[in-house]
């Protein structure tokens, strides 16, 4: 089928058929068309460097070549089956091999169901309700992780607040809330709660805010000498800051872990990871019915999404992929940096070159608190410019991807220079 129309045209009947003229996700006016590489091109024919990736599961670049072959291999066979396939086995075996925490492994079909059963799967094993979780922190879309992910309220710790209508007050009730990267907030809140929590959910890098020197093992630590289940939400993290993930990276093993993104090589795959005797409670045959965790989806699995995970999973075990990542955005972060000082322009380049964003600040970055300082004006004229000037990004983050080449990083310090401008003028 022939789709001819520009944005304009596909927003207006967009409009008419989405709420708020959108999926929810991105720029509703944005309307892309194909994407190639590092680079994407909209229904007006623009091309841009690509930043956004899907966001964050293109690590290879769009339509990478080796894993088109298998895909279209494996569809020629069958797309999904609601039932065990090779493909989906294999890459479990290999996300075991990979991941420190992983010594089984459930699939499900987003980063958010991952999430939501890993903290399911906290309280069947803990029997104990809680959940201690940061402000600022992001686990998808269920009521748990609705809960003080971006609050313009700001409450005293740790009192929960409700980013989404519809979520019951019980489950605020249910929730703790600690600041990241502060240890003595979270240390009293343990000391309280303890006895009720089941777990403590964190990204090991929040958003894009990196873990003080200490604090993940400080969490480690604390959940093992208090019977807490430790969850690395590392569906962004997981095989992008490391084969092993953000754990292997910082050397901080939790109990439990959520992935996604990557695994599924750019279709929708995810999964929860961990200790052999939390997973067990997926299985009735070893907890019986009350400890029982039901969980099924129809296209968990999905051997496509497998194959192509399988197959982004190989290509970034070859020697010097994740190097060259990090070179790519360390050039990008210090060229960033560079031109904003020879401005004049307050700022604090804030993540790790596999993820990073540009805070307009004067101040150090570590918690949620510590970014609504930032000017959010400048930011939002600097995002303007860099796309007139072709990069493509999300509002607050920009993540690399080993498709972008020397023209494309030159490109891109550039329209940073070209933005910073705007910026001192």
């Amino acid at each position: 089928m022939k789709r001819i129309g520009t944005q304009e045209d596909w927003f207006n009947r967009a409009k008419a058929v989405l709420p708020a003229g959108g999926f929810g996700n991105f720029d509703h006016h944005m309307i892309m068309k194909k994407g190639k590489g590092s680079h994407i091109w909209d229904e007006d024919g623009n091309e841009y460097i690509d930043y956004l990736i899907g966001s964050g599961p293109m690590l290879l670049g769009h339509g990478h070549p080796e894993v088109l072959e298998v895909v279209f291999e494996q569809i020629s066979k069958g797309m999904t089956f609601f039932a065990n396939n090779a493909a989906g086995i294999e890459l479990a075996e290999e996300i075991i091999k990979a991941v420190p925490c992983a010594e089984f492994v459930r699939y499900v079909t987003s980063g958010g169901e991952a999430d939501m059963y890993a903290i399911r799967l906290a309280r069947a094993y803990t029997g104990k309700e809680k959940i201690l979780k940061f402000e600022g922190g992001y686990h998808g879309m269920s009521a748990e992780a609705q809960m003080s992910l971006a609050p313009s309220r700001l409450q005293n710790f740790p009192m929960a607040v409700p980013d989404s209508a519809g979520i019951p007050n019980s489950v605020r009730d249910e929730m703790v809330i600690s600041q990241f990267n502060d240890f003595e907030i979270t240390k009293s809140l343990l000391d309280e709660y303890d006895k009720d929590l089941a777990a403590i959910i964190v990204e090991p890098l929040q958003r894009i805010i990196p873990p003080v020197d200490g604090f993940l093992q400080f969490l480690r630590d604390e959940c093992t000498k208090r019977g807490i289940v430790l969850i690395f939400d590392e569906i962004v993290t997981g095989f992008r800051f490391d084969y092993g993930g953000a754990q292997s990276l910082y050397g901080v093993t939790p109990d439990l872990c959520s992935l996604g993104k990557i695994i599924g090589g750019g279709f929708p795959l995810a999964a929860v990871a961990g200790k052999n005797e939390i997973m067990a409670h997926f299985d009735k045959a070893k907890v019986g019915q009350d400890g029982f965790l039901m969980q099924l989806g129809t296209l968990s699995g999905n051997p496509v999404a497998s194959i192509a995970g399988l197959k982004t999973m190989e290509i970034l075990r070859r020697n010097g992929s994740y190097k060259k990542l990090r070179e790519i955005g360390k050039k990008l972060m210090n060229g960033a940096s560079d031109l904003l000082n020879s401005c004049g322009i307050n700022h604090r380049i804030v993540g790790d070159p596999a993820l990073f964003d540009i805070l307009f600040t004067g101040r150090d970055v570590l918690n949620y608190r510590d970014t609504l300082g930032a000017d959010s004006e400048k930011s939002n004229m600097f995002n303007k410019v860099l796309r007139e000037n072709g990069i493509f990004k999300a509002g607050a983050k920009l993540y690399p991807c080993l498709a972008l080449d020397n023209h494309d990083v030159e490109k891109t310090i550039t329209a940073f220079g070209k933005a910073a401008q705007s910026i001192a003028n």
